[in-house]
């Protein structure tokens, strides 16, 4: 199968609204209706557990089958698509970004040795619609996530995702308590 794969024009709505500073505004742009952040686990099945979890409160709360994924080449993790030109996102970060959907963001990576807290999941993911988007910065111990009030709610009360999850405000300091942003 062929695979679309992204440009700049594809992210830009998220280049043009970022900032440089630790709100939720630094990974996902001030468009949305609520934000939250969660907590990466470090165990390999929590965090496998709560990848799963995660996507499937995505799929739920999506109306749309067609995801954008995005994977930061760090130069460890595995960018699924090696050859494929790089789109630059936040400090000028390149990635790898590919349209197609829930079942390749589960399956396509492997463990990631250069990010363990990852694991599968693909750095960035948000649905053709841009109804909403998940953004793990390479150097953060979390995901950060903005869309509809239901998204949010769905996250920080889902049985596996509650612990780890909590609601953000626009403007307020997104790290969360007991963690660093670097």
């Amino acid at each position: 199968m062929s695979w679309l794969l992204g440009t700049a024009t594809d992210v830009e709505w998220i280049t043009s609204a970022t900032t440089i500073d630790t709100t939720i505004s630094s990974a996902i742009p001030p468009v949305f209706d609520a934000y939250a952040t969660i907590v990466l686990a470090e165990d390999r099945r929590d965090m496998q557990r709560q990848g799963d979890a995660l996507l499937s409160v995505l799929r739920e709360q999506s109306s749309s089958v067609v995801w954008w994924l995005g994977y930061l080449d760090t130069g460890a993790d595995d960018v699924v698509f090696p050859d494929a030109p790089r789109t630059h996102l936040y400090g000028h970060w390149p990635y790898v970004m590919v349209q197609a959907g829930a079942a390749q963001a589960a399956t396509w990576r492997s463990d990631s040795p250069g990010h363990f807290w990852l694991g599968r999941l693909p750095n960035l993911i948000f649905p053709t619609d841009r109804s909403w988007l998940v953004s793990t910065l390479w150097d953060d111990d979390w995901t950060c996530i903005g869309g509809p009030a239901a998204l949010i709610e769905a996250l920080t009360n889902h049985l596996e995702l509650r612990r780890y999850a909590r609601r953000v405000e626009r403007g307020q300091d997104a790290t969360p308590p007991g963690h660093r942003a670097i």
